[in-house]
């Protein structure tokens, strides 16, 4: 049978990734593999041991929902190391990404729609936290409130129309009265952002992600995972062995499973050619900064996105130990495209934006211009950016037994699950705008690039 590839050059994860601030402290499952010989076969294989993978892996072994999947054989299956791809590289926050979407979702999908999206999203807060608590992880969880600073009057102001007309179509209290807005005459003062002309503030979280998906693989294995690190799959065939629908290939033999799920991220489209142009590995920049001891700058206690000059946006956290966990840096080199779009290389950094930290608190917050805050680690990482700006869930149009789940950022999701166990898509709490359809995959909508 013909082995579904892509005709491109591989986009599998790369060898010698830069190190991020997160993974400088490894646990003991970062290399792990729960049997010597990788099985032959399993009931339900996940490719992918970020969020998603182990967010899935959870689901299925440890949490509410694992009663129905009792028994069932489940494999993870990892190309590099344990949470080494972009869970383990992005900024550590846990922000509701919503209110700056809603209008364009309302005009597109209906005040309904965009609203059960709000609060599937706005959820996902709470959701950690509880899991946090549950399962008595430590991984530096805190709750906050998030700034999201805006630099340019003309953005603030169409900023501040969205939200009145978000409040006159009624969107729900729950949504809506967690949103605060900060006028030009304060937002200096309220934000400690130079140059900020308005902003909102909201509840958000910020979470040493590595020590918490690290924590719940341990939960995993407990109850059976059977993982499997570094051991990429090379290509996905249908089989008619009656173990199961699909063969996975790798370098150290095949597997066999009814059921898979692509927690592949950037990578996807590697093993789903008809996703290639629909989930693109883009890459991004983060760093750590840090103060000397005799340092005394300003606190911050919340986190951050900074809507900068020339189309830039930074997110930023500050942590426990004072030193301030910073990324973005669009403006550096969004324009030039063979340095972030389509590439799955994280094992260098992005040139033009290597040195777009060095400085950056001195620059921008208020009474930081003498800390001596400088740059103690920088890395990439990898991306799975939609081509339509939607999450992509559910079964893949023409492949039986095969689930994708890119772009959902909440651990309180539990439609896959449903989906998994025989429920149809429209049964599940997954937002209907994220179901993965043919007629997205044959759109040629690319907000990506503008087109």
């Amino acid at each position: 049978m013909r082995s579904i590839q892509t005709d491109q050059q591989p986009m599998l994860p790369v060898p010698h990734a830069t190190t991020p601030f997160w993974r400088t402290d490894l646990d003991e499952l970062d290399g792990h593999r729960s049997t010597a010989d990788l099985p032959a076969e399993c009931d339900i294989l996940i490719i992918g041991s970020g969020y998603a993978g182990i967010a899935a892996s959870y689901h299925l072994l440890v949490g509410e929902e694992s009663k129905a999947f009792a028994g069932k054989k489940v494999v993870l299956l990892e190309a590099r190391q344990a949470c080494s791809g972009a869970t383990g590289r992005n900024g550590g926050h846990v922000r509701p990404s919503v209110y700056s979407r809603l209008p364009r979702y309302i005009e597109e999908y209906g005040l309904e729609a965009a609203e059960q999206f709000a609060q599937f999203e706005l959820d996902h807060v709470n959701a950690f936290a509880d899991l946090v608590k549950r399962e008595g992880i430590e991984c530096d969880f805190e709750f906050t409130r998030s700034f999201d600073i805006y630099t340019d009057p003309e953005q603030a102001a169409v900023a501040k129309a969205n939200y009145l007309k978000l409040k006159e179509a009624g969107v729900a209290k729950s949504t809506i009265d967690d949103l605060e807005w900060t006028d030009a005459d304060r937002a200096e003062e309220v934000s400690g952002v130079r140059g900020c002309v308005g902003c909102f503030t909201f509840t958000a979280a910020s979470v040493w992600p590595y020590k918490l998906f690290l924590s719940l693989l341990k939960l995993t294995i407990q109850k059976g995972l059977n993982l499997q690190t570094h051991t990429p799959v090379t290509s996905i065939c249908p089989t008619a062995s009656p173990s199961g629908l699909w063969t996975a290939g790798t370098p150290r033999g095949p597997i066999s499973a009814k059921q898979i799920i692509f927690a592949t991220n950037g990578y996807t489209a590697f093993l789903l050619p008809e996703y290639a142009g629909k989930i693109v590995p883009c890459r991004g920049i983060c760093s750590r900064i840090t103060c000397p001891p005799s340092s005394h700058p300003p606190k911050i206690d919340k986190t951050y996105g900074l809507r900068l000059p020339k189309g830039s946006y930074d997110y930023l956290i500050p942590r426990k130990d004072g030193s301030i966990v910073v990324g973005g840096a669009r403006s550096a080199f969004f324009s030039d495209p063979s340095e972030w779009y389509n590439t799955v290389d994280d094992s260098t950094l992005i040139g033009s934006a290597a040195h777009y930290f060095d400085n950056y608190m001195q620059e921008h917050f208020i009474g930081w211009e003498d800390s001596g805050a400088k740059v103690e680690q920088i890395w990439t990482g990898i991306m799975g950016y939609n081509a339509d700006g939607l999450p992509s869930v559910g079964e893949v149009p023409g492949r039986e037994g095969c689930f994708v789940r890119r772009g959902l950022r909440g651990m309180g999701c539990r439609g896959l699950w449903g989906m998994l166990g025989g429920e149809a898509f429209e049964e599940t709490d997954v937002p209907g705008m994220f179901k993965t359809t043919r007629e997205r995959l044959e759109s040629e909508r690319d907000d990506l690039r503008g087109k």
